[in-house]
Formats: C-alpha cells, structure tokens, sequence
C-alpha cells in the first residue's frame, strides 16, 4: 500500500542532496551512524539493577525512644 520503490528513494535522495548540499551530507551520515551504533551498543548492555529496598532507618526510633523518656 505504502511501500517505497526505487524511483521514490532516487527523488527523496535527490531532495537531500539539493536541501543539505554535497559538503554536508558526510557529516551528516557520519553523525548519525554514531546515533545507531550508541543506540545498538546501549541496548545491548546488561541493564543495571536498581536497590529498591529502603534502607533500615534507626534514627526514627532512637529520637521515639527520647522523647517517651522525657516525658515520663
């Protein structure tokens, strides 16, 4: 339905080529090479895990202890 033939990627390429000129479409391709290859070598790696247990909190119950002491 939608697909893109050969006549349709010479007129895009064409396109580009007039918008960005002959000078900057290397560094354009090189540019977003590195985009795809960051992208694949991210995606690749072994996500880390995250702690999410909360951390045991002692103070609390220290400054509770405190104040039953003062007040009795």
């Amino acid at each position: 339905m939608f697909g893109i033939g050969m006549p349709e990627l010479i007129i895009i390429l064409v396109i580009i080529l007039i918008i960005f000129g002959t000078g900057k479409l290397p560094e354009i391709g090189g540019a977003l090479g590195k985009g795809i290859r960051n992208f694949k070598k991210a995606s690749n790696e072994k996500p880390e895990e995250i702690d999410v247990t909360p951390e045991a909190d002692d103070s609390g119950a220290e400054t509770q202890e405190k104040s039953d002491s003062s007040n009795g």
